[in-house]
Formats: structure tokens, sequence, C-alpha cells
């Protein structure tokens, strides 16, 4: 099954449609029409907030220019989703199930978020969903991911087949244009607990590592140590993307430039000429990921439109949960989650201040009878407007740290 758009006008019979069979074209339309959703029809839904009075209610903490924002409309990632999904139905294959599962994590976190906003906004309950019905949100994605990546036959990494001394096995084949003999390297489809990791030889780690203290057993429980790991990475960086969304466009621009990067990362690793060249594994059918990944960058670059600073439309937990795992999922897919603390630094940062601040505050209260803070406030980007920065500099700021992250992160496919 090709794309549905594809499918139509195929059957329509319309000049220039065989262009829908290129990954690198459909990527571009993706992106495109993802701009065009945003942009046009983003407008109508702001007006269609305000209309309603969907705002934000914002509480006061002192903030420069803080309640200025009150009233602003909310709940804003629908629009992103929308943006993500229409594109990606009409120029992705459908029957690809890595298409399927972003699809999956997109409505689904998407969903948690908009419960959670629709509780703030029409119950007035600022505390919104609770924290444990999130969590189990997030842990239930996780688990259908793990479970699909080792279960699912669609789902392997094509490798080289080695000898008993270890060379990697060639063969002669005829090439069908040239008609001559050439050797061609032997490969094998295979489910493995392998990552990429950059800094050493191999390029690969692989989860078996950490219980190969169990001898004959190390097999079996590397492939739950391998899905708890998914369910933690998918957890921890979507609740990041939300705690990073506290101030005008600075989740919504970290997430087009972590996007961009992953656009990258899933071309070479799913085009078996690149892979090789940079020693990465090769999966194959992983390439499609760059149409569903051009939707989001354009989704996300289109609501930044309407989103910087001074913010016009706030995505909402609709959004900024969805955001996080759709970055968490997309790189454990392709392989790449050790990586995320590189191009995805700025939430690192943002959940860690968090962490610290109420950890260190609980400590000195428990210690000292008196809470201190590390801090002026948490997250992080608090504590620059407290000491008076502009919130557009802290943006821009912010934003050029998420460009060098996200340059150092493809760096690293030639490091080891």
């Amino acid at each position: 099954m090709i794309s549905l758009l594809y499918y139509w006008l195929q059957n329509l019979d319309i000049p220039g449609w065989g262009m829908l069979q290129y990954i690198s074209f459909r990527s571009a339309a993706a992106i495109i029409t993802s701009l065009f959703i945003t942009l046009v029809f983003g407008k109508k839904m702001i007006n269609y907030l305000h209309k309603k009075q969907i705002g934000e209610d914002i509480r006061n903490l002192g903030l420069q220019g803080q309640m200025e924002k009150k009233g602003t409309p909310t709940m804003g990632g629908i629009i992103i989703i929308a943006s993500i999904i229409i594109p990606t139905i009409l120029f992705a294959r459908l029957d690809n199930i890595y298409i399927i599962l972003m699809l999956i994590t997109t409505i689904w976190l998407g969903f948690v978020g908009f419960i959670d906003d629709y509780i703030k906004v029409f119950r007035k309950d600022k505390k919104g969903l609770a924290g444990k019905f999130k969590i189990l949100g997030q842990v239930s994605l996780g688990i259908i991911v793990a479970g699909t990546l080792l279960l699912s036959d669609d789902v392997f990494v094509q490798e080289n087949v080695k000898d008993a001394n270890g060379k990697i096995k060639t063969e002669e084949v005829v090439n069908p244009v040239t008609h001559k003999t050439e050797k061609r390297v032997v490969t094998q489809r295979v489910k493995t607990t392998k990552t990429t990791i950059p800094f050493i030889k191999s390029h690969e780690f692989d989860y078996k590592w950490l219980v190969k203290w169990m001898g004959n057993h190390s097999t079996r429980w590397s492939w739950i140590i391998y899905a708890f790991a998914i369910i933690l990475i998918i957890t921890a960086v979507s609740n990041s993307s939300n705690l990073t969304d506290g101030i005008d466009g600075l989740a919504t621009g970290l997430s087009a430039i972590s996007g961009s990067t992953l656009a990258i990362l899933a071309y070479v690793s799913g085009n078996i000429i690149y892979s090789d060249y940079l020693n990465i594994m090769y999966i194959p059918n992983i390439g499609e990921l760059t149409v569903f990944i051009s939707a989001f960058i354009g989704a996300t670059v289109g609501f930044l439109w309407y989103n910087s600073y001074p913010a016009q439309v706030f995505m909402g937990d609709t959004g900024s949960l969805a955001l996080g795992g759709i970055l968490a999922v997309f790189a454990i897919i392709i392989k790449k989650e050790i990586l995320i603390p590189l191009f995805c630094g700025i939430f690192l940062i943002e959940s860690l201040s968090v962490i610290i601040q109420v950890s260190y505050f609980k400590y000195t209260k428990k210690k000292y009878g008196e809470g201190h803070r590390v801090f002026l406030m948490s997250p992080i980007h608090h504590h620059f407007q407290k000491k008076g920065i502009p919130e557009p500099k802290i943006i821009t700021r912010f934003w050029i740290i998420g460009i060098a992250l996200a340059v150092i992160t493809l760096v690293t496919l030639k490091m080891r």
C-alpha cells in the first residue's frame, strides 16, 4: 500500500502522481501541507477559542509580564496534532508499522493532554488531571510501543553475517544491469536490543550488557530491561517537554529543532548506503518516518507563528505532552534514544532543575526546619526571568543552545 493520496491520484490518472513514490518528495509535501494547515486553520482555531473563552488562567508567580497573558487561548495543541496527522495520512505509507506507532503516540498523548486541559479550563480545576493518571497514560503508551517493537515481525534490523572467524561473509551475484559478477555482503534480518551510541568503535550498545552477569538468562532479561527503558524514556521526555512549555514559543521552537535532527537521523538509518558509510545500524522501512517527522516540523514551525512572543495561543498539555512523547518514541524506533540527552538537552536541563529544586528544598527543610532553594524559581527558565532577563532573550538563547546540541548530535555519527 502506498500513501492515501498516491492511491487517489493513481486511480484518477493525474500526471505527476508517480512523484509520490519518493520519500523525499512526500516529505517535502508533508512539511508544506502541515505549514499550510497550521497557518491557515490555526488562525480560525484561535478565533474559535477566543469566542468560546477557552483561555489560560494564570497563577501569579510574580514574573514580569505574566499577568498580561491571562485569557490567552489555550489547548492550541489541537492545531499541532491535526497538522501532524493529516499530512501523515495523506503522504505516508499507512501499512508501515513505524508510521502506525507514531500516529498512535500522537493521538494517545494528545488525548491525555486534552483531558488535563479540559479539567483545567472547563471544570476550573487548576490541578488538572491527577499526576498518577498522566503517568498511567504515558506508561500505557510505553507498554504498547515496547510490545510492538519486541513482538512484531515487521520490526527488525539488517546485520552483516560473519563466519566462524568473525569475518564478514560475501557472495557472488550477477548485477542485473551490467550482467557482471559482483561480490555482495551477506546480510540477515534480526531482532535486537542494540542501539546506537557515539564515541565507541562499534557505534552500538546492547542492553544485554546490563545483564550479562546472568549468563544464559541474559538474553531473556535484556528484553525486559529494554522494555523498561522504553517506558522510562517516554515518560521522562514527555514530562520534560511539559515542564519546558512555560514561556512563549520555547517548547515549540526546541521541538522543531529536535525534530529536524531526528529527520536526518531517520533518513540515514533507513538508507543502506549512508548507514553503511556512517557505520550505523541499517533499519529497513525506517526511512518512511521521514515523512512523519517532516509533518511534525511543519506543525511546530507553523504553530510558532502564533505561539512566539507575545503568544496568541498556548499549546497546553494537549500539545506539550504529545510533542515530548513523539520525540521520545521516534528516537526509540530509530535506535537513537541514547542521544536524547544531547538533542533534547534543554528539556533535560529544565526537568533536572525541578528535581534539584524540590529535592534540595525537602532536604534542607527536614535538616534545618526551613527549606532553601538552589534556583530563584524552577523550571530554570523562570529562574532567569526572576533575574530580570527579558523573556524573548531567554527563549532565543535557549534556542541557540538547542541548535548547538543538535549539531553536536549529528557530529557524533562520525565520532567513535
